[in-house]
């Protein structure tokens, strides 16, 4: 029987890489998706991969999608939350409101897929937890004290969860992703992103595929000696 995965903000960007990874190396893969409808369809007829809409950052929706897998294709082995907003200011101009959504989202989410999605684990004596840092997390970012609290936060979250996992056969792992040729890095003005890549020693940005089959390693059945552990892929810009 194939792994059931649930990868989360898993229809578009590093996510879409990520979901279409494990389904070729043979994982059941559940695509989450928050609000963009249109891509997500569009995604599943691509791939055949099951897109299923809830919010990430709502404990309950997370509850009751995690039991619907579960009773649809039976618990969810693999756990990949990689879903994230940025509401970028500087503190002087971030509002609570913005504080919240991007805590709640990127790091709350970790909380609530981790939680429902353990106990599953527990019973079946496997699991693999897979959260998606970021460098800035490690490093600091000016204008990202909200993204960088999430992302700085997840690392810790995945230690305290590797000890409690461990002697389940249970593995948390995060992966700390520098910056990647995704559809919000290249939004960013052409001059600001050329000062970036030459803050980059491989003098590139990073690929999708290239944090994908991270996860593809942190997530094989043989990786039960891995856990506990931050995977920088940034091309060498921040050593950590």
């Amino acid at each position: 029987m194939a792994r059931i995965a649930l990868v989360t903000g898993g229809t578009r960007g590093i996510g879409a890489s990520i979901s279409v990874a494990l389904q070729k190396a043979g994982r059941h893969v559940i695509a989450n998706y928050g609000a963009n409808a249109a891509a997500a369809e569009a995604f599943t007829a691509e791939t055949g991969i099951e897109a299923m809409c809830f919010d990430v950052g709502d404990f309950a929706q997370c509850s009751k999608a995690v039991e619907s897998i579960a009773t649809r294709h039976g618990p969810v082995e693999i756990l990949v939350n990689n879903a994230g907003v940025t509401r970028d200011t500087t503190i002087a101009k971030m509002t609570r409101d913005m504080w919240d959504t991007v805590i709640d989202t990127n790091l709350g989410s970790c909380f609530n897929l981790s939680k429902a999605c353990f106990e599953g684990m527990k019973s079946l004596k496997f699991g693999r937890i897979v959260n998606i840092g970021s460098i800035n997390g490690q490093a600091g970012q000016y204008g990202q004290v909200n993204y960088a609290a999430a992302k700085s936060g997840i690392h810790g979250f995945t230690k305290a969860l590797a000890l409690e996992g461990a002697r389940y056969s249970i593995t948390a792992n995060a992966i700390a992703p520098g910056y990647v040729d995704t559809e919000m890095v290249r939004a960013v003005p052409p001059d600001v992103l050329e000062k970036i890549i030459a803050r980059i020693p491989r003098g590139r940005l990073g690929a999708a595929e290239d944090i994908a089959r991270g996860v593809l390693f942190l997530t094989a059945d043989e990786a039960d000696f891995v856990t506990g552990s931050t995977l920088s892929i940034n091309g060498g810009q921040h050593m950590y």
